[in-house]
């Protein structure tokens, strides 16, 4: 969505969404590790996200931002939560809401489209809530890895 009608619709009240991924693996102890990458601009750790896509559903949208961002591909599951947060514009900041799907990482790649602008880090759930900025990501990070180990 281009950053001009992000803003008219900011202004006319209307929500605005976003989809993620949550990549996550067994580590070799059995427990559970999240996927973090680093945002384009600020390096700020971030989950994989993007724009709804249209004649898409929003899962397979969070899949394919996960791969182009992150590099990583695997097994989608159902919508486990949603964050806001709020996206810096030239001008100003819009509230975004993201949807959450789990991603079961089955494959890293070793080159992917946005690997030269982005680090991925391989974190134990309390570690990746202690690293993002936003409060509702922290709090799902932290609250979702017993699920986790069942998917």
């Amino acid at each position: 969505m281009k950053k001009k009608k992000l803003g008219k619709r900011a202004r006319r009240g209307k929500p605005i969404a976003q989809v993620a991924a949550l990549p996550y693996r067994r580590a070799a102890d059995g427990d559970t590790e999240i996927l973090l990458l680093t945002s384009r601009q600020t390096g700020r750790f971030i989950l994989p996200k993007g724009w709804p896509m249209k004649g898409r559903p929003d899962r397979e949208a969070a899949a394919q931002e996960a791969g182009e961002e992150a590099g990583v591909v695997g097994t989608l599951h159902e919508q486990v939560g949603s964050f806001h947060y709020w996206k810096r514009l030239k001008d100003t900041f819009v509230p975004i809401t993201v949807k959450v799907y789990p991603l079961h990482v089955q494959q890293e790649l070793d080159e992917w489209k946005e690997q030269k602008y982005r680090r991925r880090a391989w974190l134990k759930p309390d570690q990746a809530a202690l690293l993002v900025d936003e409060p509702e990501l922290a709090a799902l990070l932290e609250s979702i890895a017993p699920e986790l180990a069942h998917f």
